[in-house]
């Protein structure tokens, strides 16, 4: 409701003072000009901005989940194998399941040059444009898989399109991360929309199932694809960058305002300065050391190689649990456990949906029971399963290749649980500021790399060991556990920036990072306590007082 004329005449005063009050706080703590912010504001703000980039980064790993199950569905079909018959595998040809595997694998090889080439170009670009190259690329190789004719065309595109996705999935996981709201909602809200992105992986497989189940010729279905390329170019544009990148590369007007704009607060909110604080106070620690990738063998306070060997390590175990197993070769052990062709693309389909149903357990868990739990609670019920379809190969009958079909609907909603969208949030959240994209782009590397070496090995695994290849992924589910519970710190409920707070407080007092994770006590990044354990002085004026945090006596670094 309006005031009258004559008490708008009487606040105006009020009102102008505040403002001027609000600007000079801005220039004087911060050091930015109100009116710079202002032309840098995003046109979405709060919740659609939020949103718009959920839906684009879940656009992306939809992508991913659909070119991981389409080529798994395609490889047997009819049509597909009389367009490239160097794929069916039969008695005459028993080199060909090797082939069968390299025609689904050699897209992870292009996945990997993709993520390794974001050691470069990720931090020099900018999450956006990287996003955008990748996407580009990505169409472009779509198409020319739509239109090949020779296995050597087929090898090429999917190498091409490999390699924009790795661009895709080793960006968007961090700009998902750095995109969002302040810690104290954010980080519940953060992780839900990056364990979506996990769900909308597994909406790609179950597309990718059904839609190849149908009479469509199989190029349709590798021209579905561009659908979700064409939604990430074009979308992109319309987004911010993330501010963590803006403040590293010097621009902090607009990274303020893509803060307030996420926070959906003015730029002089606690709140939107708390969290623009703590980004500079990450920056100040980042920059006090050379910028290279050497960095990220470093250890002290920002403790980086122990967290890209974390990081790596995670996407290397995510592939390891044996999850390919069933998303690449569905059809293909559905149909040795006793399925007709149809029926295993029918129970593939299934167990694809399935997979989507219990991706949702992780989602609204995730900041209930913590990352570490998850992944210890999905890896045992993993190894566990393993375990039984070893037995029941060995077995071998009509009741036991049932319970098989059953055991795999199970696998399935343990990795879900456990791992699908995990490996990805963990990653992105353990990564310091000035290493996070090499981090990352490391650690899908990794994810990458055993990619194509599980694929590589599965298929010939089975036609020589049979069941036995349930055993080796048993045993290195079990290997897992004790991985998991000894090294890998718990990330949930904090911020990016108070995760380096707790890297640093492990190595001042000799504690292990994982004990110290699990503490109530560690100070927020952006207060007073925090930049006493960080050693750093950004040179920012704090306007509350607090208790100087004991370990005073080390050096600081001024920005």
């Amino acid at each position: 409701m309006s005031l009258p004329p004559s008490d708008q005449e009487k606040h105006l005063p009020f009102i102008a003072e505040k403002t001027d009050t609000d600007h000079e706080q801005i220039n004087h703590q911060f050091d930015l000009d109100p009116a710079d912010i202002a032309a840098y504001a995003p046109s979405l703000r709060g919740r659609k901005l939020t949103g718009a980039v959920a839906f684009v980064a879940g656009t992306g790993f939809t992508l991913l989940g659909y070119d991981q199950g389409v080529m798994s569905s395609l490889i047997t079909g009819n049509q597909f194998e009389a367009s490239f018959p160097e794929v069916v595998v039969e008695a005459s040809h028993p080199n060909h399941a090797t082939l069968q595997s390299f025609t689904i694998a050699i897209y992870e090889v292009g996945c990997l040059f993709g993520a390794l080439s974001n050691l470069w170009v990720g931090d020099k670009l900018g999450r956006r444009r990287t996003i955008f190259l990748g996407g580009s690329i990505m169409m472009i190789g779509a198409i020319l898989q739509v239109t090949a004719f020779s296995f050597a065309q087929l090898t090429f595109s999917r190498i091409l399109t490999g390699y924009g996705n790795g661009l895709i999935t080793s960006t968007v996981p961090t700009y998902h991360a750095e995109l969002s709201p302040s810690a104290k909602r954010g980080r519940m809200h953060n992780s839900y929309r990056i364990m979506m992105e996990g769900t909308l992986i597994v909406v790609g497989v179950s597309i990718a199932f059904f839609v190849n189940w149908s009479s469509a010729q199989w190029r349709a279905p590798i021209a579905l694809q561009l659908v979700f390329e064409i939604i990430v170019v074009t979308c992109i544009g319309f987004l911010p960058e993330s501010p963590r990148w803006l403040v590293k590369h010097g621009r902090n007007a607009e990274a303020m305002a893509v803060i307030s704009a996420m926070e959906d607060k003015p730029p002089t909110d606690p709140e939107v300065q708390r969290t623009y604080y703590g980004i500079r106070e990450a920056v100040a620690v980042e920059t006090s050391s050379q910028g290279s990738l050497r960095e990220l063998t470093t250890g002290g306070r920002s403790q980086n190689f122990r967290r890209t060997s974390i990081a790596v390590a995670c996407q290397m175990m995510q592939q390891l649990t044996g999850i390919n197993l069933v998303t690449y070769y569905a059809t293909i052990v559905f149909q040795r456990l006793g399925l007709s062709d149809v029926n295993a693309r029918i129970t593939a389909a299934a167990n694809g949906t399935e997979y989507f149903l219990a991706s949702f357990i992780a989602y609204y868990a995730i900041d209930y029971v913590g990352r570490r739990q998850l992944m210890l609670i999905g890896t045992i019920g993993q190894c566990i399963v393993m375990v039984l379809l070893a037995i029941l190969g060995y077995i071998n009958n009509k009741p036991a290749q049932i319970a098989s079909v059953v055991m795999l609907f199970g696998f399935n909603t343990f990795f879900a649980i456990g791992w699908l969208g995990m490996a990805w949030l963990y990653c992105a959240e353990l990564a310091g500021l000035r290493t996070r994209a090499p981090t990352n782009a490391l650690s899908t590397a990794s994810n990458w790399t055993f990619n194509f070496v599980v694929v590589m090995v599965v298929g010939p695994s089975f036609n020589n060991i049979s069941w036995r290849t349930y055993i080796v992924f048993a045993a290195l589910n079990a290997a897992i556990v004790p991985v998991v519970y000894f090294f890998f710190p718990e990330t949930g409920g904090r911020s990016l920036e108070d995760l380096d707070v707790v890297f640093a407080l492990a190595h001042i007092t000799g504690e292990d990072p994982v004990k110290v994770s699990l503490r109530k006590d560690v100070p927020l990044a952006g207060s007073r306590e925090a930049d006493e354990i960080l050693g750093v002085s950004t040179g920012i004026q704090y306007h509350h007082t607090t208790k100087p945090f004991p370990l005073s006596s080390e050096t600081r670094t001024p920005v």
